[in-house]
């Protein structure tokens, strides 16, 4: 199925019907819409980028987000390019970067940037992550 309007994302995400709630989470719609949806309903940036299938393009937006949520919501996602991993391991707020290190596609480069890290959990994490490749 396609979502064809940012009122019809909106509509979706806000039902209390679950089946039409999951579209809002799984469905895709063009880049135009999902750019609408960005301009026109910021309180759903967060929702646009729980979805599964939102475009790379429309992650590279939102990893510039100025809501932490957002940011962190791009963090979890499997298909992040290394380019935005390696952006989102350098965020200001520990919980996006925390959430690079526990995504289970992120790069070896990525981790090895994670060591560093201010944050302890973090830098243990992907320690721990980075020897687990190594015994592979």
């Amino acid at each position: 199925m396609m979502i064809n309007s940012a009122e019809e994302f909106v509509r979706l995400r806000l039902s209390d019907n679950m089946e039409e709630y999951l579209k809002a989470a799984w469905d895709e719609a063009p880049f135009e819409v999902w750019l609408q949806v960005i301009e026109t309903y910021p309180e759903m940036r967060e929702w646009v980028a729980h979805n599964k299938s939102i475009p790379v393009e429309i992650m590279e937006i939102l990893a510039d987000d100025a809501d932490e949520r957002v940011r962190f919501n791009v963090a979890t996602k499997n298909r992040l390019p290394e380019s935005l991993q390696m952006k989102l391991a350098k965020d200001l707020d520990s919980s996006v970067r925390k959430r690079i290190v526990y995504n289970k596609k992120a790069t070896f480069r990525v981790l090895t940037i994670l060591l560093n890290d201010d944050d302890e959990d973090i830098r243990v994490v992907a320690k721990n992550r980075v020897d687990e490749g190594r015994h592979r």
